[in-house]
């Protein structure tokens, strides 16, 4: 099958919406009419088949053989043909099948019949259609038999059956002709009033692309399909919009991520670089010296190791997810995160305690295992970098206390954001099971803006001393992230003169089929 020329194949969604419709209309319209020219046709010839099917011709006097003629009748001023009424003919076969060559009957023309009875292949009493002698009409003829054992031939012209349907014919032609062209136009502006809508959304998607990136597109009627399609439309514009707002956002934080990094490895860098041109160019300092430029480099170049591998671990957790967690025992990693703070830090007080109780959200009243899945070295860095931020940035008289247990989210544990909270992820859904690690102290506290930063990359609050902390400032961004590929959060209650705690939450009761944390 040859699929048509491309040029003559309609592009427009409207013209093809009109041609469908002109065409199926006219074929509606031809269709009905010659279902009633048939009807019509059939009609006619039944009233002629009635007729045939009534008549009886008159008797007539014996056939004389070998004269070819009928005999005259006994009223000599009546011919024979005019003894039929109207335009019946009536022709005969003789006894042995030889069609006569008169008939009765005052018509014109007669049907084309053949010379014997056994050409003829007509059933007696039934009616047929023979075609006309000459011309192109058609006669109707039924078949009987005399008493004399002789066939009889009655036939009518169809010619008022042929002219009606003629008529018919053409009256039909016309009329679909007529229906095509109104069809045509009704449609036209039926289909150009229909969519109006797409030519609307058309325009505006075309703003849209020229610049005007705020539009949208105003037909949403949800009960019409325009209208879905406009829904379906301002949707995948709002994604793209915030997939273009998180795509600039992401560009600005990388630019800045990676000036921050060049900034915190350009100034260990420069002291490496400084001390060792003073050893090359002075190769007769004192010991003294000499040592004090080794340790600073050694010092430095170990800053730089922290920062470069701090930067790994995050470009890691950013694109690998935990893809083989195991069951981790949280109360265990609070107990050796606890005994690793001490160790380091003699003379302050750290303690570990059970996650205290607070109505429906909070369920553990003793210390016992909690267990979530998840990569226990991470887990251990997040409670390790917690606990290490709590000692350097509070007095050493403050206290530090780890509490581990198991609670619902709600207000108080994992819900929204609210005055004093902060956090660098969304908050979870109320009602979900987690485990929980808080980290709090009983220091100063932190301002709302200082609060606002401390999940940043690169920030750095204050010491004990109120100095600078030499640390790279991405451990909390760290533990912030490492908690995200848990699916779980970490969040910052805190005020200034009342302490800061940090709460690690991580889902609790995950079951086989999600044993892989994203």
């Amino acid at each position: 099958m040859t699929r048509p020329p491309r040029r003559l194949r309609p592009r427009s969604i409207r013209t093809r919406l009109v041609l469908i419709s002109t065409v199926l209309a006219t074929v509606a319209v031809l269709v009905s009419q010659a279902a009633g020219m048939t009807v019509m046709s059939g009609w006619l010839t039944g009233q002629i088949d009635d007729r045939l099917g009534e008549f009886r011709p008159p008797p007539l006097p014996a056939y004389v053989r070998g004269h070819g003629t009928l005999p005259s009748s006994s009223d000599a001023a009546v011919p024979q043909k005019d003894l039929l009424p109207s335009d019946y003919r009536v022709f005969f076969y003789d006894a042995d099948g030889t069609l006569l060559p008169d008939s009765l009957g005052s018509g014109d023309g007669r049907p084309r019949l053949p010379g014997t009875v056994a050409a003829l292949g007509l059933t007696t009493g039934k009616p047929a259609t023979l075609p006309a002698e000459e011309g192109d009409g058609s006669w109707r003829v039924v078949v009987d038999t005399d008493p004399r054992g002789r066939r009889v031939v009655v036939a009518l012209p169809l010619d008022t059956v042929e002219g009606a349907t003629s008529k018919l014919l053409w009256f039909s032609l016309a009329i679909g002709a007529v229906a095509a062209a109104g069809v045509g136009l009704l449609s036209s502006a039926a289909v150009r009033l229909g969519l109006r809508p797409l030519a609307r959304m058309e325009r505006t998607a075309l703003r849209i692309t020229a610049g005007e990136s705020a539009l949208v597109v105003t037909d949403t009627d949800p009960r019409t399909e325009t209208g879905r399609l406009g829904i379906a439309f301002n949707t995948m514009l709002d994604q793209v919009r915030a997939a273009l707002h998180r795509k600039d956002a992401s560009e600005q934080r990388l630019r800045r991520f990676m000036a921050d990094a060049g900034h915190e490895l350009r100034t260990p860098l420069t002291s490496v670089q400084g001390f060792a041109e003073l050893l090359v160019e002075q190769p007769r300092l004192p010991a003294a010296r000499r040592r004090e430029a080794h340790e600073l480099i050694v010092r430095n170049s170990e800053r730089m190791s922290r920062l470069v591998d701090d930067l790994f671990l995050l470009a890691k957790l950013g694109y690998a997810p935990v893809t083989h967690p195991e069951t981790v025992d949280l109360l265990s990693l609070a107990a050796d995160g606890v005994r690793a703070a001490v160790v380091a830090h003699p003379e302050r007080e750290v303690r570990l305690a059970p996650l205290a109780g607070d109505g429906p959200e909070g369920t553990a009243t003793a210390l016992d295992v909690v267990e979530t899945l998840g990569d226990p070295h991470q887990l251990a860095q997040v409670i390790a970098n917690l606990l290490a931020n709590a000692c350097v940035h509070t007095p050493p008289d403050a206290g530090v206390e780890v509490r581990v247990g198991t609670a619902l989210t709600g207000q108080r544990t994992g819900g929204r954001d609210r005055p004093g909270r902060t956090s660098a992820t969304a908050a979870l859904p109320p009602g979900v099971p987690v485990c929980v690690v808080e980290v709090v102290d009983d220091g100063p506290g932190l301002a709302p803006d200082a609060a606002r930063q401390v999940f940043e990359r690169f920030y750095r609050g204050p010491s004990a001393a109120d100095g600078p902390e030499p640390g790279s400032g991405l451990g909390l961004a760290i533990a912030s992230t490492i908690a995200a590929a848990h699916r779980g959060r970490l969040e910052l209650d805190t005020r200034p003169g009342y302490g800061s705690t940090f709460r690690l939450l991580l889902p609790r009761g995950v079951g086989p089929e999600s044993a892989t944390v994203a």
